[in-house]
């Protein structure tokens, strides 16, 4: 391409692209039902704004998605913004600041887009909509298996039943190599190794760690035999006390969602650098894709917080397809009494705003199913 080559006018940047109708109706109407199941459970709807100052946005752990985040300067304070990555960092700093004095537990809920750097090859999309739930100031079993509870219900809601629940610990792995003083590059081999699920490589780096660690990697899979599996492991206090509670949270889900599709897997520690106890990614049976990506952390104030995140776009592409709203073409001399009773019925209504001389025909073109003759929506396919 040549710099006088005309640009279509329709590209777009790598990741980003349109939402026609009409998915674009189909999302928003989705991301509402989770936030009804959301605020059916107490938790209070936020807004934070797109972009903040990059200082405030960054700030604590919110430094994990620095690499992820876009940065542009106001013109107004000459100051650097970023543009949000994730939404969770910006509900810590609204919960540590605007609503500090609010009681705990403090539930809020949010949705919106995001804007990251670059995107994954599993999901490639660089602007993607957050919808989810933060559970702020409770540090129990109870708060961590809530947030899992919740999001089963909201996916539920939008025709997602069959969907698994994989439970992590992504401390562990860091807490044993800790206790085992294994740093630099051992440490580094060690969690490629880990993160490939090579128990080879696992055994060659691992050290005094290699077959707690080889037993750990083998148990990954549904959750009773995983956690069978960590209570034969010889784990030191700290590692003991997170296997320990990650016992706890899956029995507190199991005692409300018997039959809810629990996984677990004790090294896996990918994601976001925040989460200090159980972490929790949704997937859909056979698909690699996340539906959403959760757990503990710490707020910005220290404070003991978890949360849920789940992505609208990545749950459409396997949802139950929502029936396309019937569209009824309204001709010219339709009186506003028989249009208003259509659209109440759920019909969404197509005025003429000039005469056709053919308004079946009119009605094919504009993508209409039903057409109104007198009081009443008549499909096209009928003769009137």
């Amino acid at each position: 391409m040549t710099d006088d080559t005309p640009i279509n006018p329709a590209l777009l940047p790598a990741g980003l692209r349109d939402l026609l109708p009409p998915d674009a109706e189909t999302e928003a109407a989705a991301v509402e039902q989770l936030m009804e199941v959301f605020a059916s459970h107490g938790y209070q709807r936020v807004k934070p704004p797109l972009l903040e100052f990059e200082d405030s946005l960054l700030a604590g752990f919110g430094s994990a998605v620095a690499d992820q985040t876009f940065r542009i300067m106001d013109p107004d304070s000459q100051r650097m913004m970023g543009l949000r990555a994730d939404t969770t960092p910006q509900i810590a700093r609204i919960a540590t600041t605007r609503l500090t004095n609010a009681p705990r537990p403090l539930r809020l809920s949010y949705a919106g887009q995001c804007v990251r750097v670059r995107g994954t090859q599993l999901a490639p999309d660089r602007q993607l909509a957050q919808t989810g739930v933060e559970l702020i100031g409770a540090d129990s079993p109870d708060a961590d298996a809530e947030i899992v509870l919740v999001a089963a219900e909201a996916l539920a809601a939008v025709g997602l039943n069959r969907v698994s629940f994989d439970l992590t610990l992504p401390m562990l792995t860091p807490t044993l190599m800790d206790d085992a003083g294994i740093q630099g590059p051992q440490r580094a081999a060690l969690a490629r190794a880990l993160d490939r699920k090579d128990a080879a490589a696992v055994k060659e780096h691992g050290g005094t760690l290699a077959d707690v660690l080889i037993d750990l990697l083998l148990a990954a899979g549904a959750a009773d035999k995983a956690l069978a599996a960590i209570a034969g492991a010889v784990l030191p206090n700290g590692a003991g006390a997170l296997a320990a509670r990650l016992a706890q949270v899956v029995a507190a889900i199991r005692a409300k969602a018997p039959d809810l599709r629990l996984t677990v897997d004790p090294v896996e520690f990918r994601g976001f650098r925040y989460e200090t106890g159980v972490s929790v990614t949704v997937y859909a049976p056979g698909r690699h894709e996340e539906l959403g990506r959760g757990g503990r952390y710490l707020s910005g104030s220290g404070e003991p917080a978890t949360g849920m995140t789940l992505y609208p776009d990545a749950m459409l592409r396997i949802a139950p397809k929502r029936p396309a709203r019937l569209r009824v073409y309204v001709p010219m001399a339709a009186q506003a009494s028989a249009v208003a009773a259509v659209r109440s019925l759920g019909f969404a209504t197509v005025a003429a705003l000039t005469a056709a001389a053919d308004d079946r025909a009119e009605a094919h073109r504009l993508g209409c199913t039903h057409i109104l003759a007198g009081a009443s929506a008549v499909p096209l396919t009928t003769e009137v």
